[in-house]
């Protein structure tokens, strides 16, 4: 833990534990410094970390305060999932397709989508990125980066992960049709139809859509909503299942927000590598971070290879324009033939506008304010959840991307109340999408990462009342 990880845990710990009481002040930023031998820059940032969480609130001249209500802020869930230890067949696809329906409507609000506003990106920026990729678009590099992609973006891609303290080649990295198609070409690399996968519970539903539609099997095992995985029973998958692949997302991941730490994911690393079982790993939240530094993904522990690191512009830049990639380690060559015998290539004005704004620069002043915009909203989402939701109510709080899991009291059915939210024009996204097996049918997913006004609280406190009214049948 680092010491402005460290200084926030305590702070918010006396915060909860009623110590420090809303309206309180917070020591001023020079008293803390001496008192616990850190430096001003570290207690800034302990303090940016607790009023991301909702739990203080900077006043003009005056310092910190705890917020309001910031004492009575719901519980995070602190349990692991329980799925049953065995292989099993998909059929979720129609259940998912009537949600992703439903997220499409302008009409509704979008608190079951798994995408944020599209208003949070520099579009207007990147269509003059466009105009001039097609302009100076090369006649033969529709036929040059056929199969690879685009070899300026590439480059840009790798060095994105020399930035993290990772080498991967450019001619390491096979650019995709989004993270998807990355992720569902990781699967067609190594396994077959009836082979078994093993994934976190609850996953995210593409992940379960894309093992239904190759014919496979899967293993879900014990995930805790704040690291991740259970390592020790995924080993026991591993011994007793021998699956093709493990397919998982180390950081934020859908639909907990969990973050596995980086001994943990080095450890999963090892793991997987002794028994040879490569590692698909989704990290298209990764770069949605509210700390000061990027995590990991597990592939800067990878030292054979069998890591296939997959991720995408869509859920932090480009939404529209579904360029992803796969940085594919000892399976690139299997992966680039996967991708030629499907889909061919990548729109290639899209590829071109992407390079060239990574080039131009700019990118990480969006990510900062981009971050900055969802860790606010989700301060603001969790409140409005401790106001409107029945008591009982946990909720995650995660540390990036934009999507909060919900564990309501138990006598709350989510496909019900997904059904009567909808009704009123509320989509949310119920807890058993997530699962092949039965569970979650109290648990929903919800979306942060759309401007928070008028319509959203009322949208927000209607599925509350939702949820009492379920509770006193």
């Amino acid at each position: 833990m680092k010491l402005y990880e460290a200084l926030a845990r305590d702070i918010s710990e006396s915060i909860l534990s009623g110590v420090l009481q809303p309206g309180d002040r917070l020591p001023s930023v020079r008293k803390t410094s001496a008192s616990r031998g850190v430096s001003p820059a570290t207690v800034f940032e302990a303090y940016y970390t607790l009023e991301a969480q909702g739990l203080v609130q900077a006043r003009e001249r005056s310092g910190y305060f705890v917020s309001v209500g910031a004492a009575r802020l719901p519980p995070e869930p602190d349990t692991p999932s329980h799925p049953a230890d065995e292989a099993l067949p998909i059929a979720m696809s129609e259940r998912v397709f009537d949600l992703l329906e439903t997220t499409m409507r302008r009409n509704v609000v979008p608190f079951g989508s798994a995408f944020p506003s599209p208003l949070l990106f520099p579009l207007a920026r990147l269509a003059r990125m466009m105009s001039t990729s097609v302009r100076q678009l090369d006649p033969w590099a529709s036929v040059d980066d056929l199969t690879p992609g685009n070899a300026r973006l590439r480059r840009q891609i790798s060095l994105r992960y020399l930035i993290d303290g990772m080498s991967v080649p450019a001619d390491g990295i096979v650019v995709t049709n989004g993270a998807l198609e990355a992720l569902s070409l990781c699967l067609m690399a190594v396994a077959r139809p009836g082979d078994a996968v093993l994934i976190e519970s609850p996953a995210f539903y593409g992940a379960l859509q894309a093992i239904e539609r190759h014919g496979l099997e899967a293993i879900a095992v014990p995930t805790h909503p704040r690291d991740g995985m259970d390592l020790a029973a995924a080993e026991r998958a591993l011994e007793r299942h021998r699956p093709k692949a493990c397919w998982l997302m180390t950081n934020f991941q859908n639909p907990l927000g969990s973050l596995m730490p980086d001994e943990k994911k080095r450890d999963l690393v090892r793991l997987l590598a002794r028994y040879q079982v490569p590692l698909i790993e989704d990290d298209v939240f990764g770069e949605l971070y509210f700390g000061d530094q990027r995590p990991l993904p597990a592939k800067a522990f990878d030292t054979e290879g069998l890591v296939m690191h997959c991720s995408s512009f869509s859920k932090c830049l480009a939404p529209g324009y579904r360029v992803g990639w796969v940085a594919g380690g000892r399976f690139t060559r299997q992966l680039a033939r996967q991708k030629l015998a499907s889909t061919l290539t990548t729109c290639a004005p899209a590829q071109g506008a992407l390079a060239l704004y990574l080039e131009k620069g700019g990118y990480d002043r969006h990510l900062r304010l981009l971050r900055h915009t969802l860790a606010a909203q989700q301060a603001v989402f969790v409140d409005a959840v401790r106001r409107h939701f029945p008591d009982g109510t946990r909720v995650t709080r995660p540390k990036g991307g934009y999507l909060l899991w919900l564990e309501l009291p138990g006598e709350v059915d989510a496909l019900a109340l997904h059904a009567a939210a909808l009704a009123e024009g509320i989509s949310v996204a119920p807890g058993p999408i997530f699962s092949p097996q039965p569970g979650f049918e109290n648990c929903l997913r919800l979306n942060y990462g759309h401007a928070w006004d008028a319509r959203a609280e009322a949208a927000l406190a209607t599925i509350g009342r939702i949820a009492r009214e379920r509770m006193a049948r």
